[in-house]
């Protein structure tokens, strides 16, 4: 019986560890969309150089989005860690 109990508990930590490191993966989401948005707010001020304040605001309004996705992710992980 406590065979079956630490097999148990060492899977149980196992499970733990694959979850926070999928939670850790919503970084490199984040980053790919930052990437891909900074990306076309180049191409979008580069086509209409008069609309860079509007364009600036939207971009920074998105990557805070963006970046607050990724800190979520990294606070999952870490709570799964170490509770």
């Amino acid at each position: 019986m406590e065979l079956l109990i630490a097999a148990a508990a060492l899977l149980a930590e196992g499970v733990a560890l694959i979850g926070a490191g999928i939670a850790a993966l919503t970084g490199l989401g984040a980053g790919v969309g930052m990437g891909i948005a900074t990306g076309k707010a180049v191409e979008a001020t580069a086509r209409q150089p008069e609309a860079v304040g509007k364009i600036r605001t939207m971009l920074l309004l998105g990557l805070a989005f963006a970046e607050t996705t990724a800190i979520y992710g990294l606070l999952v992980g870490v709570l799964i860690l170490f509770l």
